[in-house]
């Protein structure tokens, strides 16, 4: 063999090589590129949402009208307690993380392999906020890639707590229910700024699978859920001794005598919430008679669940929220007129990559 074939061959070996090294990095441009800018919701509220678009295309596909229940709030707006129990049961470390909480990613990977199946996920609030905003749930790698590189874009363009109002308030919790504001009035009859501390608990307990809770009598993953998470909340001293006593009184009444739950339970996982769901009572979507050719027509002002007994008065909220690592302390204020309100929530900067 000559030395100009063995020359060619190994140019087209290098020329190869090149290739397969920079086909990923054009992908991953490429991706990035594609990706919505974050800055368009540095300050106004969205309109809609991927996620709103999404259920709104299943509703149509199955002949079903769709009338979503979104309403934008600030976050000063907010209940305190709400706050503080979302980030409790979704993404602990969303303070001090840049989008991703690689030790959580763990314990889940050891979960659900100790479960053979996957029972338990660890997206951060800024992964669930990429996906909910912009992306939906379809269920690919090239959903997942983008949802990865957004988060990465809205942790360099957004606030923390700029990035916390936005969650909550595109949040589903429920069928055509989005945000805060609608789960509060659909759920409890109170807007999200006076929900109190069982009610909030109960709120972010449903995230997991929010087309799939109820109240009065609640599922057993969702009472398992709201229970732990309000011990969780009195243990990291979130709340008061006498505060967690008036919420677990009236968190009973709203469960509705639903059984306790063993802590090894695999009721206590919630169930997929990506299935077709029989719309709940009370929804902006209806769920057509298995013996009807048409849709019904939906309901403008459904009856709200069963409530229990007014509590008595909660005490005023405890310590602040946790604080971004190395950021500056709380503001101690806000001024919405309910009390439960959320107060000034950190300012983080946006951190340099």
């Amino acid at each position: 063999m000559t030395e100009e074939p063995i020359g060619r061959r190994r140019r087209w070996l290098v020329r190869g090589a090149l290739i397969a090294l920079l086909l990923p990095v054009v992908g991953v441009a490429a991706l990035w590129l594609s990706l919505p800018d974050p800055s368009r919701w540095a300050a106004a509220p969205p309109s809609t949402t991927a996620l709103i678009e999404q259920r709104r295309a299943e509703a149509r596909a199955a002949g079903r009208p769709f009338q979503p229940a979104f309403q934008w709030v600030p976050l000063e707006r907010i209940s305190r307690r709400l706050v503080d129990a979302v980030v409790a049961a979704e993404d602990a470390t969303f303070f001090q993380h840049h989008g991703f909480d690689w030790d959580a990613l763990g314990e889940a990977m050891r979960h659900n392999l100790s479960r053979g199946r996957y029972a338990r996920g660890a997206s951060t609030i800024t992964q669930q906020l990429a996906k909910n905003l912009a992306l939906g749930t379809e269920k690919s790698l090239l959903r997942k890639a983008r949802e990865a590189l957004l988060t990465v874009r809205l942790e360099r363009h957004l606030e923390k707590r700029r990035l916390l109002a936005l969650y909550l308030n595109v949040a589903e919790w429920g069928v055509g229910l989005f945000g805060a504001e609608a789960g509060a009035r659909h759920y409890f009859g109170a807007s999200a700024a006076s929900l109190t501390t069982a009610q909030a608990v109960l709120l972010a307990a449903m995230l997991p699978a929010p087309r799939r809770a109820a109240l009065a009598p609640a599922p057993r993953w969702l009472a398992a859920r709201a229970r732990g998470l309000l011990q969780r909340l009195r243990d990291e001293q979130v709340i008061p001794a006498a505060e967690l006593a008036t919420a677990r009184a009236e968190l009973e009444g709203y469960l509705g005598g639903a059984p306790a739950v063993a802590p090894d339970a695999t009721d206590e996982e919630p169930p997929p919430d990506d299935a077709p769901v029989t719309p709940a009572r009370g929804s902006g979507e209806a769920a057509p008679s298995p013996a009807a050719e048409t849709p019904p027509e939906a309901v403008a002002d459904p009856p709200l669940p069963p409530q229990p007994p007014a509590p008595a008065a909660e005490p005023p909220p405890a310590d602040p929220l946790p604080q971004p690592q190395d950021g500056p302390a709380l503001a101690p204020g806000g001024d919405p007129p309910s009390p439960a309100a959320t107060p000034a929530l950190p300012s983080a900067a946006p951190q340099a990559r």
